[in-house]
């Protein structure tokens, strides 16, 4: 697949004084085409709740989300998995984000490393990789190396596989399970994916992890009752939740959190059931983390 032929490659009729026109106007043209992101990501959903379903399997099978991608695509995908760990609670390396180049590309980019068939399994098989794990290939373009060849490899160990572009029948969706292609058109910037194209990957990987840590139990109604309280902030917030979640005044919020080391999850059992922290906590683990569950077996 030729670059220049890609939908995400072509001018945009649409901007083409993007250099000479005022302000006001350059930011009004760039929202303009922002505001066909999201009916784009709309029409791919079938396929995304594929992808969130086979996040959750995985993850119940014990399974890792492996993101992987070059340059911006990689960036975001580092970006939502290390963002899973104080969201929801989860330990480090349960989603993880790889990038061509490694860590060093996240700050600067490492020449030729996206063109590498190799890099992509090996960076691949350095994580050991099962047949449990899902691996997701993010490629604005759909046709990067590093990508295809992670997800062969992934595809050959037995692992599900998902595809994200912005290019219709693309060469990694031809590679994976499941393809997620919303086509956002011609970048306001010629050929710059870090504009429309980035912003449908970044909504796509939100929905991919969010999702799937919904179904694994670690959001209650839509509260992240799995957060980690490591700041001024979060301790804030998880009284909040617990204060939401059970119409407690704040002073009985702190004090239940007090005793779940601020952890919210036992916190709303304890105050719903009347349990302890102890039976509280032994009541989720019976119900695999799952609140709702928990609170239903009274």
């Amino acid at each position: 697949m030729n670059l220049g032929s890609l939908i995400s490659e072509t001018r945009n009729a649409r901007t083409m004084a993007l250099d000479g026109v005022s302000t006001r106007e350059m930011v009004g043209l760039l929202n303009h085409e922002d505001a066909q992101v999201a009916p784009a990501v709309a029409a791919v959903l079938d396929e995304v709740a594929k992808a969130v379903d086979a996040a959750a399997m995985a993850l119940q099978a014990g399974g890792r989300i492996i993101y992987m991608g070059a340059g911006t695509s990689g960036r975001l995908g580092v970006l939502d998995a290390s963002e899973c760990p104080p969201t929801f609670g989860v330990p480090h390396g349960l989603v993880v984000g790889l990038i061509a180049g490694g860590p060093g590309a996240l700050l600067k980019a490492v020449e030729g490393a996206e063109d590498s068939l190799q890099l992509g399994e090996e960076d691949l098989k350095a994580l050991n990789l099962t047949a449990e794990d899902l691996v997701v290939g993010i490629a604005a373009s759909g046709r990067t190396p590093y990508v295809i060849g992670g997800l062969r490899y992934a595809k050959a160990t037995g692992c599900t596989t998902v595809a994200i572009s912005c290019n219709p029948a693309s060469p990694i969706a031809s590679e994976a399970a499941i393809a997620i292609s919303p086509v956002v058109g011609p970048e306001a910037l010629t050929g710059s994916t870090r504009l429309k194209s980035g912003t449908a990957q970044k909504m796509v990987l939100n929905m991919i992890s969010t999702g799937a840590m919904v179904k694994f139990g670690k959001v209650y109604q839509n509260l992240m009752v799995d957060m980690k309280a490591s700041n001024i902030k979060l301790v804030d917030r998880a009284c909040r939740m617990l204060m939401e979640a059970t119409g407690v005044e704040r002073a009985q919020a702190e004090q239940v959190l007090q005793q779940t080391d601020h952890e919210v999850k036992p916190a709303i059992l304890m105050v719903l059931t009347g349990l302890d922290s102890a039976s509280a906590r032994d009541r989720l683990e019976e119900h695999r983390g799952f609140l709702r569950a928990a609170l239903e077996a009274r």
